[in-house]
């Protein structure tokens, strides 16, 4: 390669400084040219193109509409070379009065639906614009904005629309550009006029001030805020989030049964309702809400969303779950991002109403300008057709004797006479006299005769007074900034008139609760063998079990599948077991040990009870030492697997437990009776046991003699029976009598 070639015709470029320069153009570009709003008009370049496309077109709100494919068209081939889908969508979503308050474009034929139908083909479809974007488009042709060169210079387009309505707040926007979104919530149309009026009045306003105005957020969709203490911040930032939820109403139903008839859907679900409801079907489906009888839409215009509950279901519950699972409940992500003099910009609240306001004051002052402007013609004019009348022989004259209309109106604007012809000299001498500026010498030439008629010189006359109290009004507004913004203010009062609505959207603060999954409540046996192992057996498998089966297992637990095991130890200690978690077996199968259940280990099990009857009895404790209480069932109630339920002495380990009903303790019919290893004995009414605390040691039941150290039996019998057993043989209840002799006791053991 020459260096002639290397040095003229090639350029060297870094690779990475490349990238980075048109990767940041193309950033920009995205930001400002179709991405992000602009801040005064609240528009994007489609959407203010297709309105400025529409305006030419001349489909304002009393012409007949037009094809969807023509404006899109002249949009596409004058302003907005970005294909036709991506302008078609734009036009509809500004037909969509579900996400707009005030909707731009008055759609005509399928422009699809809330419940996320397509719109047709735009060769279908017709369109003109709507009165809500004529308070963006109107006085265009006053000069109240800039405009620029289209795309390839062959037309002009408005910068910025002359929007006289604060569009950005009312309709909100939504978009992504590179490294950054704009989420701009709808507001009350109302409410955001209310609040420009205030800040105009006050502009020290506060954002607290101006809440007492615009409430929050008020989605055409309706539904309900539900943490709406959020919003002064999200006021004050421009950033924040809110929980969008459906509003809804009981109902009844057949069968006993209610019915969820959800009336409005979050702004998030507008436009896939249908999604929506599908879910919830699917979810029924899946029996992830067991409570789900069925779902169905009924909708029509207004949203009718039903949700049938089956019988005796907690609606509540369901509806915790519906909304923390399904598209019922939304979170909304405010970032008030705009374009303010191609830069992006987050703005607060009181700062998007003051470059409204200051939008309005600019407008508004070249409006009156350009009135004034225009005031001061035609009064020239109209002053100079008056002057006319008074001397309008002599312009008679004056034209009569011109050769060309050139000729005339030199002489009316300069007094020239030169070659023509006069009746006298004094015609000649008053001619030279005239100063008619260029505007009203062109109007005296261009004046028919019948404004000669005293009648149109009178209207004249009451034009020019007419014409010099607007100019002074034009002054007035021009130069007092408090007169431009009662002029303003008006204008708003008007369109408040016009677009103001009830507020939809609800505003409150509602507590998030969680889902509780209902649980099918069945009776179950827990069935412990001699070694430890446990399981789970439902109440039927369990009845059609024969006897010799059922007397494998040392322990037999009835209970409910919502209850729980509990385990009392010599130890001292209670462990529970949720009867969910022992798996549910038949009755040949092993099962698991009771020690992969809970933590205790080597523990050795005294009593398997569950809760529900330990909950409504009383507790016989007796130790090794001789120490005896009562303690209520009540008092072991607890979420914790693991507690203690005794008071121990070291050393010491419980050797009985017995459950009792309160009834039985109250009826006087039981008593304990209590032996020790050197066979002493005692017995005595189980009322006279104390009924203490689960942290309580006890009272002292029996005293030992100094080598007989330990009980070997505890137990709480009725007076009737006959027999117990004891280290295995079963003896006679009726030899051991109330505080009989030791040797009397051990006569009767042996």
């Amino acid at each position: 390669m020459s260096d002639n070639f290397e040095n003229n015709n090639m350029i060297q470029l870094d690779y990475s400084e490349e990238m980075k320069t048109s990767f940041r153009d193309y950033a920009v570009n995205t930001i400002i040219d179709r991405a992000i709003p602009d801040v005064r008009d609240g528009l994007k370049p489609v959407q203010r193109r297709i309105l400025y496309s529409m305006m030419e077109l001349g489909l304002d709100p009393k012409k007949p509409h037009r094809k969807s494919a023509r404006i899109v068209g002249d949009t596409m081939g004058k302003y907005h070379p970005h294909g036709d889908s991506s302008i078609y969508d734009a036009l509809v979503h500004m037909s969509e009065d579900y996400s707009l308050a005030i909707p731009l474009i008055d759609g005509h034929g399928n422009f699809g639906s809330i419940d996320g139908d397509g719109a047709a083909a735009m060769r279908y479809t017709e369109a003109r614009l709507s009165e809500g974007a004529m308070t963006l488009l109107s006085h265009l042709e006053q000069g109240l904005v800039d405009f620029m060169p289209n795309f390839d210079n062959s037309e002009k387009e408005p910068k910025v629309l002359p929007a006289m309505l604060p569009n950005l707040l009312i309709n909100g926007t939504t978009g992504i550009a590179v490294g950054m979104t704009t989420n701009m919530p709808p507001h009350n149309p109302g409410e955001v006029i209310d609040a420009a009026i205030a800040y105009m009045d006050k502009p020290e306003i506060t954002v607290e001030g101006l809440m007492r105005y615009v409430k929050g957020p008020d989605f055409p969709t309706g539904g309900i805020i539900t943490n709406a203490d959020v919003l002064p911040s999200i006021y004050a930032t421009g950033e924040g989030k809110i929980k969008i939820r459906a509003k809804y109403e009981i109902e009844n139903s057949d069968g006993g049964r209610k019915n969820i008839v959800f009336t409005e859907i979050p702004y998030t679900a507008a436009g896939s309702k249908t999604r929506l409801v599908e879910n919830l079907a699917q979810l029924m489906k899946d029996k992830v809400f067991e409570e789900m009888y069925d779902v169905r839409d009924e909708s029509t215009k207004d949203i009718r969303i039903v949700v049938e509950v089956k019988k005796d279901r907690d609606i509540d519950n369901l509806l915790n779950g519906l909304f923390k699972k399904t598209g019922l409940e939304d979170t909304y992500a405010v970032n008030m991002l705009a374009v303010k003099e191609q830069q992006p910009y987050i703005f607060n609240l009181k700062s998007l109403l003051e470059e409204f306001v200051l939008f309005q004051e600019e407008l508004y002052t070249k409006e009156y300008q350009h009135l004034l402007k225009k005031a001061e013609e035609r009064l020239e004019i109209v002053g100079g057709l008056i002057r006319a009348t008074d001397v309008i022989d002599l312009i008679i004259e004056i034209l009569r004797g011109s050769t060309s209309v050139k000729q005339a109106k030199a002489c009316l604007t300069a007094g020239d006479t030169t070659d023509i012809k006069f009746k006298s000299e004094a015609s000649k001498k008053l001619a030279a006299k005239l100063d008619f500026t260029e505007r009203q010498a062109d109007a005296i030439l261009a004046m028919p005769l019948g404004r000669l008629i005293g009648l149109e010189i009178m209207k004249l006359h009451e034009e020019s007074d007419t014409l010099h109290a607007n100019i002074a009004t034009y002054n007035t507004i021009l130069s007092d900034r408090n007169e431009l913004h009662s002029v303003i203010k008006t204008q708003l009062k008007e369109f408040r008139k016009k677009f103001a609505v009830p507020r939809k959207t609800e505003l409150e603060n509602i507590e998030q609760t969680d889902y509780v999954v209902e649980e099918k409540i069945e009776d179950i046996y827990i069935l412990v063998d001699k070694f430890g192992y446990t399981k789970s057996i439902d109440a039927a498998a369990f009845g059609r079990s024969t006897e010799e089966n059922k007397k494998e297992f040392a322990h037999v637990v009835k209970m409910k599948s919502n209850d729980r095991l509990c385990i009392f130890t010599m130890q001292g200690n209670l462990y529970q077991v949720k009867a969910s978690a022992i798996p549910k077996c038949k009755m040949r199968d092993k099962g698991v040990l009771i020690h992969t259940l809970c933590k205790i280990g080597k523990e050795d099990a005294l009593l398997y009870t569950s809760f529900e009857d330990l909950f409504e009895s009383q507790l016989l404790f007796t130790t090794k030492s001789g120490f005896i209480k009562r303690v209520s069932g009540i008092e072991f109630e607890t979420g914790r697997s693991m507690v203690a339920a005794t008071k121990l002495e070291d050393g010491d380990t419980v050797i009985g437990i017995s459950m009792m009903s309160a009834a039985d303790v109250l009826s006087g019919s039981m008593k304990v009776i209590l032996l020790t290893e050197g066979m002493a004995s005692l017995a005595f009414p189980v009322e006279e046991v104390p009924e203490l605390k689960k942290n309580s040691r006890g009272v002292k039941a029996i005293t030992f003699d100094k080598n007989d150290n330990a009980l070997a039996f505890a137990g709480a019998f009725h007076a009737r029976v006959e027999t117990f057993t004891f280290n295995g043989r079963e003896l006679s209840a009726k030899k051991v009598r109330m505080r009989n002799r030791a040797a009397k006791a051990q006569k009767a053991a042996l």
